[in-house]
């Protein structure tokens, strides 16, 4: 079958081998695939990536970052066949989405980071039958591949600590920073401000439901926090406190990854703020720890969710709780897949672009 293999960082189409579902899995057809951000990354810093995260305590799979890899985790496609003793509570024909990890015999593979089973820019893919859900509502395929990339947010969002009376920046809007924002709106919190210079990535955080967006090369966000109830000094914020007040948690939501912005973050806060960093730095960063002590400033890191998450992701996509129209901004075949990578490098180009094997 055909598929687009990450093979001495580049990315070539060819031939791989065919797949036959064990025991508890199912083979499916890929319908649709979104390219993410880590994807656009481990082109070039697969080693570095892989050297991090087991740094970081994560399992060492066996995953070979030099060896061929196809990748592609955020996906929709559509039952062919079931291997042998599986329950068949979902017939042939049934698209589902999954958490893109498949449980072999040998342990668990991270699909889209695999040498061993390929993810979803390849024709067909092995999934576990126990972690698939069905699409539902009649959810166009590229809504369902979206699921993925939304449930990031989801779990960044289940991590903050949010009030009734919380007020939250999210700084950044990618496809990480939209997710953040459209689980905040599904959560019913608010007011959200939202900060990006790219017009089109402004314009997407609005459908989304952000209430204010900042170009920030004409304001800073943080000149909003007063206006928004949020006293930005500890003194203002004391005060308050003395006289009864109360004011909501600031939170902010880093989802942009770059070095130096979790500093410029800390700076610019109001005291007392929590600093939610979803976006990945790949680099060593510099913080200056004595600023956030005096202002009492909590850093949190968050990263992927959990089963249940995705599911709720799911569920409010295909509910129009979160409304993703419009998001998907481009589609390629395998053959257009090293293009993709390129143009994504233009927030201007393109929000999302799926992969359609098929076409």
């Amino acid at each position: 079958m055909r598929a687009v293999v990450r093979r001495n960082k580049q990315l070539v189409c060819d031939e791989i081998g065919e797949l036959e579902p064990a025991a508890g899995q199912v083979l499916v057809r890929t319908l649709a695939c979104g390219i993410c951000g880590s994807d656009l990354h481990a082109l070039h810093h697969m080693e570095h990536m892989v050297a991090l995260t087991r740094r970081g305590g994560a399992p060492d799979s066996g995953f070979d970052p030099a060896a061929d890899t196809v990748f592609g985790h955020e996906f929709c496609a559509e039952i062919l066949d079931h291997g042998p003793g599986s329950s068949k509570a979902l017939r042939a024909g049934t698209r589902v989405v999954s958490v893109p990890v498949t449980l072999t015999d040998g342990g668990v593979e991270a699909l889209g980071f695999s040498n061993r089973l390929p993810g979803g820019f390849a024709e067909r893919m092995l999934l576990s039958e126990a972690l698939i859900l069905a699409v539902p509502n009649g959810l166009a395929t590229e809504a369902a591949a979206l699921t993925e990339p939304f449930a990031v947010g989801l779990h960044a969002v289940a991590k903050a600590r949010m009030d009734a009376n919380s007020v939250a920046l999210v700084v950044g809007c990618g496809p990480v920073g939209l997710a953040v924002i459209a689980a905040l709106k599904a959560a019913g919190h608010g007011p959200v401000i939202a900060a990006d210079f790219s017009p089109r990535r402004r314009a997407a955080a609005e459908r989304l439901g952000a209430d204010v967006v900042i170009d920030p090369a004409q304001e800073s966000p943080h000149e909003r926090w007063e206006g928004l109830g949020v006293p930005k000094t500890r003194a203002a914020q004391g005060m308050i406190r003395m006289m009864g007040g109360s004011f909501g948690q600031p939170v902010i939501f880093e989802c942009v990854g770059s070095p130096g912005v979790v500093q410029a973050l800390i700076e610019a806060a109001p005291a007392g703020a929590q600093i939610v960093v979803a976006g990945v730095c790949m680099e060593t960063d510099r913080i200056e720890p004595s600023i956030a002590i005096t202002k009492e400033i909590e850093l949190t890191f968050v990263f992927g969710y959990a089963p249940e998450e995705f599911a709720a992701t799911l569920h409010n996509i295909a509910e129009g709780v979160i409304d993703v129209s419009g998001l998907v901004t481009g589609k390629v075949g395998l053959g257009g897949v090293a293009d993709a990578f390129t143009a994504l490098g233009d927030p201007e180009a393109h929000v999302k672009i799926l992969v359609d094997p098929a076409s």
